[in-house]
């Protein structure tokens, strides 16, 4: 596989209908890691902090590193990964319900991880405590992009964090390359001792990697 220097999201290349299937054009992105907002005063508090870009099979993947937390991402097609190790020497919490995501179009909403029910994406979930040393591997999913498909084939369905899919290579030209530049953010306070950190993970769309094809 050929090693990317930013991720590619790569939307699904056909969809289907009760009709049968029919040919879609589909964009692909390099999307990376472009800024990391930490607590105030970091520096001082936390020691010195870091981003680094990795490749692991193939994928590019953004750490984040301070003195209390270090944590990796990598961002697919409808979600964001996430592996979160807790550094300090306290007990670290996630209020999962504090978690928020804001869209290509600057719209901010909740997000749900892995173990939520998506029937009960929008019901309170509860925190998850990292002891310290310890690591936790999760997934965040906006919520405003799961829904519901009735009918034989109908079941839950999940949105694209980049809508990507296109019925004509017209519309792939016309709308395709619109994203490139804008930006998806993740906000996620941590509780650490008591005192909520903030920290704001940002997400720039960098190019589009393909071309539609007839």
């Amino acid at each position: 596989m050929k090693k990317l220097s930013f991720i590619a999201l790569i939307c699904a290349s056909f969809l289907f209908s009760s009709c049968g299937a029919f040919k879609s054009y589909v964009a692909s992105y390099s999307v990376g890691l472009s800024a990391v907002e930490s607590p105030a005063d970091a520096k001082q508090q936390f020691g010195e902090t870091k981003v680094v870009t990795f490749d692991e099979e193939g994928i590019s993947k953004y750490r984040y590193e301070d003195d209390y937390i270090d944590i990796v991402w990598y961002v697919s097609s409808k979600q964001f990964n996430f592996t979160l190790k807790n550094k300090s020497g306290h007990t670290l919490k996630i209020n999962w319900d504090d978690v928020s995501y804001v869209d290509t179009k600057g719209q901010v909403g909740r997000v749900m991880h892995s173990g939520v029910k998506y029937a009960e994406r929008n019901s309170s979930q509860p925190a998850t405590t990292v002891p310290k040393g310890a690591s936790i591997s999760d997934i965040l999913l906006p919520t405003d992009n799961v829904y519901y498909v009735s009918g034989q084939y109908g079941g839950w369905r999940e949105s694209y964090l980049i809508p990507c899919v296109y019925k004509t290579p017209e519309a792939f030209n016309a709308e395709a390359s619109g994203y490139v530049g804008k930006t998806m953010t993740v906000m996620m306070p941590i509780m650490i001792e008591n005192v909520q950190n903030d920290y704001t993970f940002t997400f720039n769309i960098d190019k589009l990697l393909n071309t539609a094809s007839k």
